[in-house]
């Protein structure tokens, strides 16, 4: 099978939600990770959530039967972060965190890599990886809870960022971690209408940062 036609087909299986199923075929197709990079900048937001989520799945797989290629694919996540890489990936934040979250012993020295990237990537690159960088903390918020004081501050701080993503980002994160508490007074969040996606239960959903504040809150 062609590159083209193999993207063609995990694209396919995404839309379906046929998720566990890509993740079956990367046993045999060295290249469905590969695939799962380049489908994170599709123009379908569903598209692109459900690839982070099957690379989740599939490098369960890899790592079952080629524990070099796994460690070569996190190994690529982190230098597509940087300059160095050309075409800067803008998703690697998440796809970092949610295969350290799927193989934690496998990747656990990569944990606090992906945890503390709010805190390591240089400012002028956190204005597009800001808001996947809060979502890795939340999404490894039990796999490395003691280092939780280091980036708080800065989660904080990302609620007067004037990104939406990043401070509904922001929002859901510090509801995820049992810091809500941190919102509390801020009138001008409840109010904030700022567009913000989430994605739950493999879907994508559109809403604001004042619905995730008063979320968190709730919850907390």
């Amino acid at each position: 099978m062609s590159l083209r036609a193999l993207k063609k087909t995990v694209r396919g299986m995404l839309l379906d939600g046929k998720l566990e199923e890509v993740a079956e075929l990367s046993r045999e197709q060295q290249r469905v990770l590969g695939s799962l990079i380049t489908l994170t900048f599709d123009t379908d937001l569903l598209v692109v959530w459900r690839a982070i989520e099957a690379m989740g799945l599939a490098i369960k797989e890899v790592v079952q039967v080629d524990r070099s290629q796994a460690k070569e694919h996190m190994r690529r996540l982190y230098w597509l972060i940087t300059e160095e890489a050309g075409a800067v990936f803008w998703r690697a934040p998440e796809c970092m965190a949610e295969c350290c979250a799927s193989e934690p012993k496998f990747f656990k020295s990569h944990i606090p890599i992906a945890y503390h990237l709010l805190e390591t990537l240089a400012e002028e690159d956190l204005e597009h990886f800001r808001p996947g960088a809060i979502w890795a903390i939340g999404r490894l918020k039990d796999l490395a809870p003691d280092h939780l004081p280091a980036v708080l501050p800065l989660l904080v701080e990302a609620l007067d960022r004037p990104q939406s993503q990043a401070r509904g980002m922001a929002a859901w994160c510090l509801g995820e971690v049992g810091e809500a508490k941190t919102m509390e007074g801020r009138a001008d969040l409840l109010e904030d209408q700022g567009v913000v996606h989430l994605y739950r239960n493999r879907e994508v959903e559109e809403t604001t940062v004042a619905q995730v504040v008063g979320a968190a809150l709730k919850t907390d």
